[in-house]
């Protein structure tokens, strides 16, 4: 996941509000979420080159590559996750550059090719500047850039749509994923396989993570992960049982988007101006990329957004057919993926970004009320019904 991938920020513009999730009501202990804490050893971000050194170095070839014309100002976008990203202004206009940093080159070069042909289905996708050797990617001391025209908009939580435009945001996706389906290569050549992880290897995993904390932590941050990776321990011990099963994942596959929820979509004026981060695309099953979709866009504050889930896949179902089968198997599998991985942690010792160990806290309050809620979140996803006001649904 890449907070400002392509170059956008939260905050579009100084001045402009960056955008909240409502908090909702307060919950018990176990679902508590990030708050503010004291320094401990990770909470600082590392990394081995400082941004504004790296572009400067880089700046000059990338300029005369993709014709940027004469550099006036640069501005690092410090949201990123994965990559790193820079608001550049010049003589010719304004632009996102971004360093490559984690996903192989090959697959960025594959992957924005195929942006102009979206783009010309009327899909809000803004097309890589190429070089004059038609180039996407330039390399530079062995990093990799890309650049594209920078977008003015922000970036809406889920929470903050009403239901039509919730709707709308579900029949967005499956027009990309229609428009994927003709202009993404190779054409598929077989199923993706599902993978799970069984409850003991997560339990092993959740007491290797407990053992990089001190036996006695007294930062707030350290206390919270160590409470919540016992609490982990105990809801894979009770629901071990529920481990999808079957060699195949239900419902239509092809090429999907791979991230595509709030934070890789800018709005202007109530309207999705740009779709952005283009570094996952990959065949996987469109139930899939639908249930994941929905628990990033309305799962915050430690709670899904029924009503809103359920106008969303309403929305994709009025353009792409899924059956509730289809729906409940990968709702399915997307709980179980987020019990028995701890991805956020492992970016979190490896980068040592708090960004990572703050969203663990926060997908744990989810995960915690999801299991509680289990039958209401798949009742969610098997409504259908077209474009109406909120209310329809219960939000639990």
């Amino acid at each position: 996941m890449d907070l400002a991938a392509d170059g956008r920020v939260k905050e579009a513009r100084a001045g402009q509000a960056r955008p909240h999730m409502s908090a909702g009501p307060a919950q018990p202990t176990r679902r508590s979420r990030a708050a503010a804490r004291a320094p401990s050893p990770y909470r600082a971000r590392v990394t081995e080159t400082p941004p504004e050194a790296c572009l400067d170095a880089a700046l000059p070839d990338l300029a005369g590559a993709f014709g940027l014309g004469e550099v006036r100002r640069r501005r690092f976008l410090a949201d990123g996750l994965m990559n790193r990203n820079w608001l550049v202004e010049t003589s010719t206009g304004s632009y996102a550059v971004k360093q490559i940093t984690d996903v192989p080159l090959a697959k960025v070069r594959r992957n924005l090719a195929m942006l102009p042909g979206l783009a010309h289905d009327g899909l809000p996708v803004p097309a890589a500047l190429q070089t004059a050797d038609a180039e996407c990617v330039v390399e530079v001391a062995g990093q990799g850039f890309c650049a594209l025209p920078w977008v003015e908009g922000t970036h809406v939580q889920g929470t903050d749509l009403d239901h039509d435009q919730a709707h709308q945001l579900g029949e967005l996706l499956a027009g990309l994923h229609r428009s994927l389906s003709r202009h993404a290569s190779p054409s598929p050549s077989g199923a993706p396989v599902p993978r799970t992880t069984d409850a003991g290897t997560a339990s092993r995993a959740a007491d290797e993570h407990s053992a990089r904390f001190p036996a006695q932590p007294t930062e707030v941050f350290d206390k919270e992960t160590v409470e919540a990776l016992h609490q982990r321990k105990d809801l894979l011990a009770s629901h071990a049982g529920r481990q999808p099963q079957g060699s195949r994942l239900a419902g239509p596959h092809g090429w999907t988007h791979g991230d595509f929820q709030y934070r890789n979509l800018l709005r202007r004026d109530g309207a999705i101006v740009a779709i952005l981060d283009w570094d996952r695309v990959a065949v996987r099953s469109y139930a899939e990329e639908v249930a994941r979709t929905a628990q990033v866009q309305f799962g915050g504050g430690g709670r899904f957004s029924l009503d809103r889930v359920a106008a969303f896949v309403s929305g994709y179902r009025s353009l792409i057919p899924l059956s509730e089968g289809d729906l409940a198997d990968a709702v399915h599998r997307l709980w179980w993926k987020r019990a028995t991985d701890f991805w956020q942690l492992e970016f979190y010792f490896e980068r040592r970004d708090p960004a990572f160990g703050d969203l663990f806290l926060a997908d744990e309050a989810l995960l915690h009320w999801w299991t509680d809620h289990f039958d209401e979140v798949r009742t969610a996803f098997a409504t259908h019904h077209g474009p109406r006001r909120l209310g329809a649904v219960r939000s639990v």
